[in-house]
């Protein structure tokens, strides 16, 4: 499994060739404090990299959710529209948003590694 992230504070794991799974950083989730309420993409949807996927609420604000790579929305989390808590305690985890269908590796190869989030 690899993990790449995004300025804006998100992270894509390649599970497989089928799907890949997108989040909220470490980072992000501490920012925004309590998380009360998540609005996620329409499985089916297709949408490119940089485009608004879906959009976070917390205690503190809102944050648009943006989406690291353009590909399509195969599945979301359920269990964090019931638990939007669920992307403070396991953010990285159990706090996943949604799962992707990669359109174009190259713009998964573009993203920062693990070290080079560390350093922004």
């Amino acid at each position: 499994m690899t993990t790449m992230f995004t300025p804006d504070h998100e992270w894509i794991n390649i599970e497989d060739h089928e799907a890949a799974v997108v989040g909220i950083t470490l980072h992000a989730q501490e920012a925004l404090g309590d998380i009360v309420f998540v609005d996620l993409p329409a499985v089916g949807r297709t949408l490119k990299k940089g485009e608004i996927a879906g959009v976070v609420e917390s205690v503190k604000a809102a944050a648009d959710l943006y989406m690291p790579v353009s590909g399509e929305v195969v599945e979301v989390n359920d269990a964090l529209r019931a638990d939007p808590a669920l992307a403070n305690r396991d953010p990285m985890g159990e706090g996943w948003f949604f799962k992707i269908h990669v359109a174009d590796m190259a713009e998964f190869e573009q993203l920062m590694d693990p070290p080079g989030y560390d350093a922004l």
